[in-house]
């Protein structure tokens, strides 16, 4: 029974994601869709529920008033046929009504629900551009999702069974209450009016404190995580304190919403004591001068008291379910900001996947900067045939990073046009652009798993022998056979912690290139990919390399000139431009930037102080 109930909704519901809305209903409606059918059944049971509690107490006001009136020898005879529908309704109708309620509820839909959220806004974030994840905290996007797919079904479980539970309570109680007395129904009506009044006084400054509060909160587990993700940095330059008092000014911020939400809640909940207070006292007063003039029953009376008692036990829990929901809506609307944030690349309508038969390279007048900063790349042409290993070389910041980056489509272009066998990259799809391109960088970061699921990332489908042979002739075999973690993983199995921080940085370096020997995609692109390791096996991992190089088109960036030199053609870059172009032999003989740089370098690596007649552009 349990298990058909809860393989009602599918939690991960397929089909691309699509953006967000950004305004609270559509939000709220993009989320439930998959629940909504659930939802509405789970809702008219909870109605049927509340009707049922409200007959219960007329059921007892009768009971009341047959047991005043009736003979004890004959009161089954009376009221018997009566009495067993009451029986029926109390120990069999109501208990399958609960019983159902709660199926849908718990098992249909509270799990379920909040799952459906986290997929779909999982698998959007993750077609969001880099620049996105770089503006923002990993803590705190993660936590967005969490938090925001719970506060979507919070919200909408509160409105379809909460509210309409009290709705339905309350309507009832009034038509009993009335339909002994209508006097009776004033003290009814006088509170309902006080307790709105006292919802839309303090409801809206909570829900602007808990906006508030969630802000806050994100924010304080974004500087704990960042803490955490640097924490060697932190232990390298000793600043342990630093670092507390960077994360106690956010949990400070968070304490003093949490003080203001406090003092409304004081307040709240004295003003609705005094409230609840005045309803009994009205009601009892009515009621009595009511039964004096003979114009309501002892049975009336009963039910009247009863009813008012229970309204008086559930004003609470009815405040502080308000309360929640504008929690909960204020979660959901901080959650909006980040994640119903359009995608900054998108593919074109019906892109087509890109197709590499050659790999050529055009680069056509491209034009770009960072934000409103000066232009990175300026007016940049360049033509790299099928085949040919060109090496990209220049000072920091003259855009030889963001010239890769763009040929990955990081970004989009706001002038020019990057071709890949005649085809616009921005027309065909990212991921067919990306899969047709193998790229090493300078700052490796592995996934937090296993060595071997790091190396196979390259190739999904690779086999056990191909992951090995990559990892050979990475030259990381050895290591790798070598590795135990703290769970007692061995080997290929041995999991590399966050960003692959239990590895030594010539160990992750080596993974990042067995993982792209193992892809084995026509065209290579290698920032700095030897620059952390050892010079001995960097001289036989530049082995493999240039065997990997066979048959592909490479853009290589390094500062340390001798790693490609050997190249094709090399491109000198400065402020965005290309500024010279020819062999490692044609630049020596030019006697321009690159010569300069060459003479000037120590162990192998461009100096910063170039006596050549050429500023360093900035580069983000």
């Amino acid at each position: 029974m349990f298990r058909f109930f809860e393989t009602r909704v599918n939690p991960y519901p397929p089909g691309e994601p699509q953006t967000p809305p950004r305004t609270l209903r559509a939000f709220l409606y993009h989320y439930s869709r998959p629940l909504l059918p659930w939802l509405l059944l789970m809702s008219l049971f909870t109605a049927l529920i509340s009707v049922v509690e409200v007959t219960f107490f007329d059921y007892m006001g009768q009971l009341v008033d047959w047991l005043g009136k009736a003979e004890p020898a004959t009161f089954m005879q009376d009221h018997g046929t009566r009495l067993a529908w009451m029986a029926g309704l109390v120990l069999l109708v109501y208990p399958l009504l609960v019983l159902m309620q709660s199926l849908l509820m718990h098992q249909t839909i509270f799990g379920n629900y909040p799952m459906i959220g986290r997929w779909l806004s999982h698998r959007y974030l993750l077609r969001q551009s880099l620049s996105f994840f770089q503006d923002e905290f990993a803590g705190r996007i993660s936590q967005k999702v969490m938090q925001s797919a719970l506060a979507v079904r919070e919200t909408v479980t509160k409105l379809l069974d909460v509210f309409v539970y009290v709705v339905v309570y309350f309507v009832g109680t009034v038509i009993l209450v009335g339909r002994a007395d209508l006097w009776l129904t004033l003290p009814l009506v006088v509170w309902l009016a006080g307790y709105l009044g006292i919802l839309f006084h303090f409801v809206p400054r909570l829900q602007k404190v808990s906006m508030e509060q969630a802000d806050a909160r994100a924010l304080m587990t974004g500087r704990i995580v960042d803490s955490y993700t640097n924490i060697q940095t932190i232990k390298l330059f000793a600043h342990t304190q630093r670092e507390q008092d960077y994360a106690r000014d956010a949990m400070d911020g968070f304490m003093q919403t949490v003080h203001r939400q406090m003092r409304l809640v004081t307040w709240l909940t004295v003003s609705l004591n005094t409230l609840n207070a005045l309803l009994l006292a009205g009601i009892a007063g009515i009621a009595i001068y009511a039964w004096q003039q003979s114009a309501i029953t002892v049975g009336a009376i009963a039910v009247a008291i009863a009813l008012v008692m229970r309204i008086r036990s559930m004003s609470n829990w009815i405040l502080w379910e308000v309360a929640s929901l504008f929690e909960s809506i204020g979660t959901v609307q901080d959650g909006i900001s980040t994640l119903a944030r359009p995608l900054a690349i998108t593919d074109a309508a019906q892109a087509p996947a890109l197709r590499v038969e050659r790999g050529e390279i055009s680069f056509e007048h491209v034009h770009f900067q960072y934000g409103e900063s000066n232009r990175v790349i300026d007016d940049l042409s360049l033509l790299i045939k099928p085949g040919e290993k060109v090496g990209i070389v220049g000072r920091s910041g003259a855009g030889k990073s963001t010239l890769v980056n763009l040929l990955l489509r990081f970004y989009d272009l706001p002038g020019g046009r990057i071709l890949i066998d005649g085809q616009d990259i921005s027309q065909v799809s990212q991921e067919s652009l990306r899969q047709h391109i193998g790229m090493v960088t300078q700052d490796t970061s592995l996934l937090h798993r296993s060595i071997r699921e790091n190396i196979g990332y390259g190739r999904p489908d690779a086999d056990e022998a191909m992951l090995e042979a990559a990892a050979r002739r990475a030259h990381a075999d050895e290591f790798i056979r070598e590795l135990v973690d703290p769970h007692g993983n061995r080997g290929y199995d041995s999991q590399v912690g966050e960003r692959g921080v239990k590895l030594s940085g010539g160990q992750r370096q080596r993974v990042a290139i067995a993982r792209v020997l193992l892809k084995d995609a026509p065209i290579l692109v290698l920032d700095e990919a030897t620059s952390a390791l050892d010079s001995e096996v960097e001289a036989a991992i530049q082995e493999q390399l240039y065997a990997l190089m066979e048959g592909k088109t490479v853009i290589a960036i390094a500062h340390r000139l001798s790693t490609i030199a050997v190249l094709d053609r090399l491109i000198v870059m400065d402020q965005g431009r290309i500024i010279e172009s020819g062999s490692h032999e044609q630049l020596l003989q030019r006697d321009g930037l690159y010569a300069a740089l060459w003479r000037r370098q120590s162990g192998g690596f461009i100096g910063v102080d170039v006596d050549v007649e050429v500023e360093a552009g900035s580069e983000a």
